[in-house]
């Protein structure tokens, strides 16, 4: 793998630039890459009318221009506002949550169990974006019927899971390093080579990014630099910009922060979008509840390695890199989870005429009771367990049991011992046209 480069300013670079000023032709075609927010490696095989370098340097003068800077530690990053980010970020404030909303209001229901199914999503691809080894089916059905992990993979899952739920009861917390470690160390425990690793920060410099073929990513920061560079990374978290910073902006850079510093053995990446919905909900943004960020990253892995080699790589002597490489990745992420998101709501606003349709066939049914068997028509030879149910529909036990047995009593559905619970199996065919 080659790592991205870009052209150092030149003197041949900037007069030929400075030529082209004033061009329109050369001015039109800046201003588009730009807003496209190309890099360099992105750029130079074009076919141009002009040398690469030449615009590359255009691009790069307009871009410094317009930029925004962050300080942090030592480093200065910059980024810019180009006019895709104005437009996502104004769906996400003015009418992604209100679109939602309407979707959620129209399938009368417990919204919690719409919550929980976008948590486990989150969970499961947050890990396989670290390499967990297990098919998202086998993993949701893991966490539905709340089996025991059994392996490594599966475990990481279950970490997973249980601090983005943890996470919801911490919005209204203010980040502290120990806050940060304690997020850590229920995201790894039982998962890292050695348990001393869980919950604590690295105390080597051994520690690197490394692609497939051996290829040196990124090389973090010196280990005595962590502690004090997660404490002004909290600082930042909860103190008030002196130059407006967009919510989900300053999410996003949170999560780029904790994978530059790297501050922990294994769990960077992890921990760093655990930081980002965490963020998001603090802020408000409750429509993240049931947006599965991750599993946009994770089905385009390649970009987000990509995202962060961009970033670094685009520097000058002044700044530690352009986050708008991030920040463009991210978002696009975002808007395609809330695209799944919708287009998922809508798909249940179907099942649930469905359902009606049983309900008013049977005249026995409650809603929740006829969307349980449509689930067991969808799969009907897998049984369901109570505690399935329980966890699917986020309800208390004894009404997930007597929804089953008055299923069974309805003779849609059987009732068997399996050890010491009940499992039931679809017992008969129910109509299943729309």
């Amino acid at each position: 793998m080659k790592l991205p480069e870009v052209p150092e300013f030149s003197k041949k670079a900037l007069e030929g630039a400075g030529k082209l000023l004033y061009d329109s032709q050369t001015a039109e075609l800046t201003h588009r890459y730009n807003e496209r927010y190309l890099h360099w490696e992105e750029l130079k095989h074009r076919k141009l009318s002009l040398d690469p370098a030449i615009l590359w340097n255009l691009m790069k003068v307009s871009r410094e221009l317009k930029a925004k800077s962050i300080k942090f530690g030592n480093w200065v990053f910059k980024y810019n506002l180009i006019d895709e980010f104005h437009e996502r970020l104004h769906i996400l404030d003015k009418s992604a949550a209100g679109n939602l909303l309407s979707s959620l209001e129209a399938l009368q229901d417990n919204r919690r169990k719409y919550i929980i199914s976008s948590l486990m999503e989150e969970a499961i691809a947050s890990s396989q974006i670290e390499g967990a080894a297990t098919t998202r089916e086998v993993a949701k059905r893991m966490l539905q019927e709340d089996r025991k992990p059994k392996n490594k993979d599966e475990k990481m899952i279950v970490n997973n899971y249980a601090t983005v739920k943890h996470i919801m009861d911490l919005k209204n917390e203010a980040l502290t390093p120990e806050k940060v470690l304690e997020i850590h160390r229920m995201i790894t425990g039982g998962t890292l080579e050695k348990p001393e690793y869980e919950g604590s920060f690295r105390e080597t410099n051994e520690i690197a990014v490394y692609s497939h073929d051996g290829t040196l990513l990124h090389k973090p920061i010196e280990y005595p630099e962590i502690p004090k560079l997660v404490s002004e990374l909290c600082d930042f978290v909860s103190s008030k910009d002196k130059d407006f910073i967009h919510p989900v902006i300053k999410g996003i850079i949170i999560h780029f922060l904790i994978g530059y510093i790297h501050p922990f053995n294994d769990g960077n990446g992890r921990t760093a979008r655990a930081l980002f919905y965490w963020y998001l909900l603090k802020n408000n943004y409750w429509l993240f509840e049931y947006m599965a960020v991750s599993r946009a990253i994770n089905n385009s892995k390649k970009q987000y390695r990509n995202a962060y080699l961009y970033t670094e790589s685009d520097r000058t002597s002044n700044d530690f890199g352009d986050l708008t490489y991030f920040i463009k990745y991210n978002l696009n992420c975002i808007q395609k989870a809330l695209e799944d998101t919708l287009e998922y709501l809508e798909r249940k606003q179907k099942e649930q005429s469905q359902a009606l349709k049983i309900i008013t066939e049977s005249g026995d049914l409650t809603l929740r009771q006829a969307e349980i068997l449509k689930q067991f028509l969808k799969q009907p030879e897998k049984p369901v367990t109570i505690k399935e149910i329980v966890t699917i529909y986020s309800i208390a036990y004894a009404t997930a049991r007597s929804d089953l047995f008055q299923l069974e009593n309805l003779g849609y559905v059987e009732k068997r011992k399996a050890g010491k619970e009940f499992i039931f199996v679809l017992k008969r065919r129910v109509d299943r046209s729309d």
